[in-house]
């Protein structure tokens, strides 16, 4: 079995993977630095930060099989990444109250011994429903938004403000499951020989 590195430091990847594989795998944080401002599609900016986030860890190493991922959140062509402040906050619950939003991953898979690179995306549709300021002040307040991208925590107490998701319902939480398994599966990884 090889040896499988998560490019993350992210508790609901982590908890992803830990689904598919247990805990057969080591968790490395990647000192990339995302720039979210770059003019590019949100596909190819995602794809292009899972990359040199995976990149980053695959140099450091002679074997075994790097994962990472990017996610952004997209309303009106605009690429929202973690708000930070709570102004940020309430200016993008805002925007999304009422409205459909799309949560963007990109992933990337890295074979290090065989230098390898297997790459893709996954996009799922999110429905906020109409949001009230008190609604937006209360989650903001919790602190939970702060450090999401886009500003909301689906596995949280935002779980109340979607009225309906359309894709795959891991791509919200960073890791887009079956999108992964069949990078694995190039990379010539089978998720059942490792034990859960």
């Amino acid at each position: 079995m090889k040896k499988i590195i998560l490019a993350s430091t992210s508790y609901r990847r982590k908890e992803l993977l830990t689904l598919l594989i247990g805990n057969n795998f080591e968790v490395q944080a990647s000192s990339y630095d995302e720039d979210n401002t770059l003019d590019l599609p949100p596909k190819d900016l995602v794809m292009l930060h899972a990359l040199g986030k995976g990149r980053d860890i695959a140099s450091k190493l002679s074997e075994g099989v790097v994962i990472s991922g990017d996610v952004v959140v997209v309303f009106n062509n605009e690429v929202f990444g973690k708000p930070h402040t709570k102004e940020k906050a309430k200016e993008i619950l805002k925007k999304f109250s009422g409205q459909t939003v799309e949560v963007i991953s990109g992933l990337a898979v890295i074979d290090v011994e065989n230098k390898k690179e297997f790459q893709d995306f996954e996009t799922t549709k999110v429905k906020f429903k109409n949001l009230t300021e008190q609604e937006i002040d209360d989650y903001v307040a919790t602190g939970d938004p702060l450090d999401k991208g886009g500003g909301f925590g689906i596995q949280g107490q935002a779980a109340v403000f979607i009225e309906r998701i359309e894709g795959d319902y891991p791509n919200i939480l960073g890791l887009p499951l079956f999108k992964l398994n069949n990078l694995l599966v190039q990379a010539g990884i089978n998720i059942f020989d490792y034990k859960t």
